[in-house]
């Protein structure tokens, strides 16, 4: 058992038998009362966000989530199989559960998997990956502006929206959290 003294990022607290992850907390001291602490938590397996405050000194129970990094092998069916390239040993992760990351995954790309108990609760990927446009409808002779945007897919099959002046072929840094495009890679 734990205090609301040892919470920082990435936490995982187990409240109601549910996984949380400590996003942002800030302790408060007010001048009146007893200090608190303010939380946003993110519920791992949904993903869905919350505010929680905490009175200071209150026991918590903190979840004990085993994050390795793991290569990213193929894709087997709905399955995703990875390699802890530390011991050779395969893991094959639903779909389901691989949820977004999928969009972003290349072949041999390394990633993070967090476990808990046997379980594999999320993929994590790096904040932003290189993709190759593999399709997008030609630039036109003056579209040399930022004004706007046209669809493309990248080498994932997954679309983003690029500038008009990026032609096929080109690699682009991508935001793994928002699937926005962030720049061109030369």
């Amino acid at each position: 058992m734990a205090t609301t003294n040892d919470i920082k990022n990435g936490t995982v607290l187990k409240i109601d038998g549910q996984l949380w992850t400590i996003t942002e907390f800030q302790h408060v001291k007010p001048g009146k009362g007893g200090a608190f602490v303010r939380t946003k938590m993110r519920n791992v397996l949904s993903g869905k966000t919350v505010d929680k405050t905490f009175n200071a000194g209150l026991k918590i129970e903190t979840a004990n989530v085993d994050r390795r990094d793991y290569q990213y092998l193929y894709q087997d069916g709905a399955d995703y199989v990875f390699m802890d390239t530390s011991d050779y040993d395969q893991l094959t992760v639903e779909g389901k559960v691989v949820g977004d990351a999928a969009n972003f995954m290349l072949e041999s790309q390394m990633v993070t998997i967090a476990m808990h108990e046997g379980s594999v609760l999320y993929v994590e990927l790096p904040p932003s990956v290189t993709l190759e446009i593999t399709y997008t409808e030609p630039g036109l002779q003056g579209d040399r502006s930022s004004a706007g945007n046209k669809p493309a897919t990248v080498e994932t099959g997954y679309e983003i929206h690029v500038p008009l002046f990026l032609e096929q072929g080109t690699k682009v840094k991508v935001d793994t959290r928002t699937g926005e495009y962030l720049g061109r890679v030369n």
